[in-house]
């Protein structure tokens, strides 16, 4: 493994902030970390990176301790959310700054700098000066710096955290390309799912300065291990259930579930997809209270009428019903999930 770490442990005021985390990344590998504030994703980077002592465990890199090692002799490269780019410098001159920090002389930093725009989607900037770029140029520019040392671990902390929806959308789509043809070894935090899932080979979902989840993007979306994992990827549908057998006795009635579901007391999660609405007069009667348009479906919100938990479902535009018609539900066995 390129990167391990072990037991990382590190305490703020004596509260564990990363407790005990086992963590180990392949050789151009892509790792995302994701979680919420405060969940220790950005002081996991920061011990990576020699940036943050841990208070227990230890870091390694090709198998060797970093213990004492500081950040610039680790041979990683860092991209922080703000790009943190040299103002009184050109962008030729803030990729240089990475070329010069790997010992490169003058007319080797001219190649490699205009090689490094080009690979990034800038060719010719090297003279624009970097107050006149926009924020998808300024993050371009800050990646062409973190990869001029070539660096055996590529860390990005929120990389595209202050770019618009479709910018960061396309970005991480050239992102992924980008690692890929250059085989660059990639660990990266961030609070976007949809960032996270486009980008990875492997989702780190983290709780409270743990590990509550590991696995590839399509692993961790279909069978998240908890409640927590299953709300913080936004799905709703979420329930306590009594599983025997191929049925689940839940506040919604008796639903279906896997024939190898875990059995016994368990919560239980209902994919928006797997909530289907049939005849108000058959399954589960219930009313629309809102819909919500998603781009490719709508969420349609519904209330049960015997008062139990709220439902969503996923419709096509025109299927959806309007607010206050009453429906039907029934479930789909196939987007059911019992949780561990």
């Amino acid at each position: 493994m390129l990167l391990s770490l072990q037991g990382a442990t590190v305490r703020f005021g004596g509260r564990a902030v990363l407790d005990a985390v086992d963590l180990a990344v392949a050789e151009h590998e892509i790792v995302c970390v994701l979680g919420p504030s405060g969940s220790g994703k950005s002081t996991l980077l920061r011990a990576v990176a020699g940036l943050q002592p841990l208070d227990a465990g230890r870091v390694a890199l090709d198998g060797r301790d970093q213990a004492g090692v500081p950040a610039h002799r680790r041979g990683v490269g860092l991209m922080f959310q703000d790009h943190q780019l040299f103002p009184q410098r050109d962008v030729g001159g803030n990729v240089a700054f990475g070329l010069r920090m790997r010992g490169a002389d003058k007319k080797e930093q001219g190649v490699e700098v205009r090689e490094l725009l080009e690979l990034v989607g800038l060719p010719g900037a090297a003279r624009r000066a970097v107050a006149g770029l926009s924020g998808g140029e300024q993050q371009r520019v800050a990646l062409a710096r973190a990869l001029a040392p070539r660096p055996r671990l590529l860390m990005l902390d929120e990389p595209l955290g202050q770019l618009d929806r479709s910018l960061r959308e396309r970005l991480v789509v050239e992102l992924r390309e980008l690692f890929g043809r250059l085989g660059t070894t990639v660990l990266a935090v961030t609070h976007d799912q949809g960032e996270a899932f486009a980008l990875a080979d492997r989702v780190v979902v983290m709780r409270d300065g743990r590990i509550a989840q590991s696995g590839t993007p399509l692993e961790v979306w279909q069978r998240p291990v908890d409640e927590f994992v299953a709300r913080f990827l936004g799905f709703d549908n979420v329930v306590p259930a009594t599983v025997a057998g191929a049925a689940a006795v839940t506040p919604w009635g008796k639903l279906p579930v896997p024939e190898d579901a875990p059995q016994g007391t368990r919560s239980l999660l209902v994919r928006p997809a797997g909530v289907r609405l049939v005849a108000a007069a058959e399954g589960l009667r219930c009313t629309v209270t809102a819909r919500t348009f998603k781009g490719t479906h709508v969420a349609v919100h519904l209330r049960p009428e015997d008062g139990g938990p709220r439902l969503e479902a996923a419709c096509a535009l025109r299927a959806a019903p309007e607010v206050g018609q009453e429906t039907g539900v029934e479930f789909d066995s196939t987007e059911i999930v019992v949780l561990g």
